[in-house]
């Protein structure tokens, strides 16, 4: 399982992705003539072309296909055949599919304005929270981007703040698959849809003001104060006012012509939804794109595959011509590669934006009214040389290599290393037992035995009581790949003298509102982060992201770690704009005091994997872009020719 985070900023979300191909097969049959005793009279006959087909096998059955809703990831792939975009994000890059461009302040469809505001206005103060604007709130005035140019209000006076203003143009040649033109009320319907149902509430929140500027054009206006670095992706997918509007949004979901048998406008459209076994979609005859020949494939049929061993058996049979992430390959990739040298498959292997972490739990939520020795659990963690000591004694690498195949790597970072705003002077602390020894003795860890194999005992170690033995209680889910790294992990840190008490749970129970891992109740816990955007996820670790009472026990920063000077660096990153050298270099800042501080050990990328037939041609797997962004190009056998 990974821990998926949905808000547009700054919420706990997992992440891999693929660009997919499809087959078409052309066969034509010429009449050779026999003799006869009179001339016949000639016929035209015509040719005859199957049907191209293209299978597609998911991990599980998409739970809906209403595009608002919580979406499992069958789903995820099912939607990007029948929508295309709105707008696309490859290679941590982002372009537009339904507009004609993205708004930027240099092509002139963004403005950042100044505004006048009061006390009483709807404001985002300089920590990012929505607020009502009143005396002792810190708001960034207009000109000022960081904390360090921050002012408190004094409740009287009115103060000019940042607005962004953004102006989204729609192609006019967009068709709804039932022959209606999509226009720019049905992105209008789309936010309303939103607002209703609190869907998107983080961005909905900050919006001023959401409206048609002309048949195709739409403006959206921030709240003063709130500058997003991903502005120019604040527009709404349409939705299709005509056909949906009789309905309660609220109802929406569960209708079958939101949520089975959209309305759409992408290459295809929903043939038919077998439950349990299929869903074909067929040619969308009203897609924009159909006067230049696409989509390559009359019909594409997603079959659900759960045991990723029949999977790849029903790859080799000819079944199923790509095997979706969604089916969980990570433990056939020895195999995959094996056969891609044999032609008998293509396999594909790239990371994302999410990362397998060994948390470390720093703050307990049983510190959270003060730290009592022999009370609480031990203070294990507060010194940074028993983090740092940590690290050195946990072969990453040998995970990597032998529990992943090499096809990742061991992380420096919080930020992928294809990401641009990654910093590349960072290395991965290595595996080296002596090292971490050393550190642990001057966090006061003592061999006291002159036993290896026994675990060290604290003899002068801070806020820890004398002769507590260094056992960890260990705690993650009980997938095989999980036990495989376990058990890596458990030999390495035995040879700096750290002992493991090792339990494996179920789902429900380590991932529970105030349970093991979300009530902060850890020595140790391996686990998974992810997110749906590519913005650089510093606030997994920001102190406002600590899971309390407070906050109903939801956050990502699990290890309950707290940093003033990374929490400051986070909330500049984002109060700057992708282009701008401040938010390179913010986040590069908030890198630098992860790997000093860490307040958890990354382990390593996590992995998306796909495979496809020898036949399949233009698949390609991508870190950011959606399994099948671009469906519609994708061609098998003789077609690839073309």
């Amino acid at each position: 399982m990974v821990i998926i985070f949905r808000m547009k900023k700054n919420i706990l979300f997992i992440i891999l992705l693929i660009f997919l191909t499809s087959c078409v097969r052309f066969q034509t049959f010429d009449k050779t003539p026999t003799a006869s005793s009179s001339i016949p009279t000639p016929v035209q006959l015509t040719p005859t072309v199957t049907t191209s087909q293209l299978t597609v096998c998911l991990g599980s059955e998409p739970n809906s296909l209403y595009p608002f809703g919580e979406l499992n990831a069958p789903a995820r792939s099912v939607l990007a055949a029948i929508y295309n975009g709105p707008i696309d994000n490859v290679d941590f890059e982002y372009q537009p599919v339904i507009l004609t461009q993205l708004p930027t302040l240099e092509n002139g469809d963004a403005q950042i304005a100044k505004v006048t505001v009061k006390a009483g206005d709807k404001i985002v103060d300089a920590t990012g929270n929505l607020v009502t604007l009143e005396k002792g709130v810190k708001v960034k005035p207009a000109g000022c981007r960081n904390n360090a140019c921050a002012i408190t209000y004094d409740g009287t006076t009115t103060i000019e703040m940042e607005q962004m203003i953004a102006t989204f143009r729609m192609r006019q040649d967009l068709t709804w698959s039932d022959g209606t033109p999509i226009v720019a009320d049905d992105s209008l319907y789309a936010f309303e849809i939103q607002t209703e149902t609190n869907v998107n509430s983080y961005l909905i929140q900050r919006t001023e003001i959401y409206e048609v500027a002309d048949a195709y054009t739409l403006q959206w206006f921030g709240a003063p104060g709130f500058i997003d670095p991903t502005f120019f992706t604040n527009f709404w997918q349409p939705a299709p006012r005509h056909l949906w509007s009789e309905f309660p949004a609220e109802q929406l979901a569960s209708i079958d012509i939101a949520s089975r048998m959209p309305t759409s406008w992408g290459p295809y459209i929903v043939k038919e939804w077998i439950p349990n076994d299929h869903i074909t979609l067929s040619k969308n005859p009203y897609y924009f794109r159909a006067r230049d020949g696409f989509p390559k494939t009359d019909e594409i049929i997603f079959r659900f595959i759960s045991n990723a061993d029949v999977a790849v058996s029903e790859l080799i049979a000819g079944r199923c011509d790509i095997l979706d992430p969604s089916i969980n390959l990570d433990n056939h990739i020895g195999l995959l590669q094996e056969m891609q040298l044999a032609e008998q498959a293509q396999a594909f292997v790239t990371t994302g934006m999410s990362i397998e972490w060994l948390g470390l739990g720093i703050t307990p939520a049983s510190y959270d009214n003060g730290y009592v020795v022999n009370q609480d659990r031990p203070n294990y963690f507060a010194d940074i040389y028993t983090r740092q000591a940590l690290t050195y004694c946990t072969n990453r690498q040998a995970i990597v290599d032998n529990v992943l195949f090499g096809a990742t790597s061991v992380p420096a970072s919080y930020v992928p290393k294809n990401h641009p705003t990654y910093d590349a002077n960072l290395k991965a602390i290595p595996y080296d037992p002596q090292v971490g020894i050393s550190l642990l003795e001057q966090a006061g860890w003592q061999d006291h035995d002159n036993n290896p194999s026994t675990p060290r005992q604290a003899i002068n170690v801070r806020n820890v009581a004398y002769k507590t033995p260094l056992v960890l209680n260990y705690y993650t889910t009980s997938t095989a790949q999980r036990r495989q790294v376990t058990a890596i992990l458990e030999d390495s840190l035995a040879e700096c003298g750290i002992g493991l008490n090792i339990q494996y749970f179920s789902q429900n129970d380590l991932y529970a509102p105030h349970g093991l891992l979300f009530g902060r109740q850890f020595d140790l816990a391996e686990y998974a982060l992810g997110v749906e955007s590519v913005e650089p996820a510093c606030h997994w670790f920001t102190s406002a992201e600590i899971p309390n009472e407070s906050n109903a026990w939801s956050g990502t920063n699990l290890s309950g770690f707290s940093n003033t000077n990374y929490d400051i660096a986070c909330q500049n990153a984002q109060s700057y704009l992708r282009g701008e050298q401040e938010y390179l270099n913010e986040y590069r800042q908030t890198q630098i005091l992860f790997a000093e501080e860490l307040p958890a050990i990354p382990l390593f990328y996590r992995l998306r994997v796909a495979a496809t037939r020898p036949e399949v041609c233009g698949f390609a797997l991508d870190s950011t872009a959606n399994t099948l962004w671009n469906i519609e190009s994708i061609t098998i056998g003789e077609t690839c020719q073309n």
